[in-house]
């Protein structure tokens, strides 16, 4: 067994201001409609954030075809710069191929790009057999955040729309 551990690091430019794409991480109703995989789905009902140092992010990944399969997600915040920086940590417990204790640091920063925003997301560490995975998640959770931010104000949940 090895002990060599990977991080996923992504880049990922949105045609929208930076605030329209840092709101889209800490407000629960935005989040349940574009986080996780395409084969999953977060029920708004299991999201609860605290974009503060010291606060978490809560939520719960479900199956969209298997309903009981459940994946909680708990992260505990460490610095918060509204508009600028997320960074947040969360300890495994029963995740595959991870030791439980292992802690995984996410790293969230906002820059301006021209007229939109470019999102560096950093994550880590883990082991290899769950590096493909969490790069396909994530690569797949930020396609559905480009869907969302693109969507007229008009055509969005009501709670979405105060923060266009």
């Amino acid at each position: 067994m090895t002990d060599t551990t990977y991080e996923v690091v992504l880049e990922r430019h949105f045609d929208a201001p930076v605030e329209m794409v840092y709101q889209a991480f800490v407000d629960p109703d935005q989040i349940a409609q574009w986080f996780g995989p395409l084969a999953f789905h977060v029920p708004r009902d299991t999201v609860t954030i605290d974009a503060r140092p010291g606060g978490a992010w809560h939520m719960t990944m479900v199956g969209n075809d298997d309903p009981g399969w459940k994946a909680p997600i708990t992260s505990t915040l460490v610095e918060v710069v509204e508009n600028q920086l997320l960074v947040g940590y969360e300890i495994a417990q029963d995740f595959p191929n991870m030791a439980d204790g292992t802690k995984m640091t996410l790293t969230l920063e906002f820059l301006p790009d021209g007229d939109g925003t470019l999102l560096k997301l950093r994550q880590g560490p883990f082991p290899e057999q769950m590096r493909e995975m969490s790069e396909t998640g994530w690569s797949q959770s930020l396609f559905k955040l480009d869907a969302l931010l693109a969507t007229p104000a008009k055509f969005r949940a009501p709670s979405t729309v105060e923060a266009s």
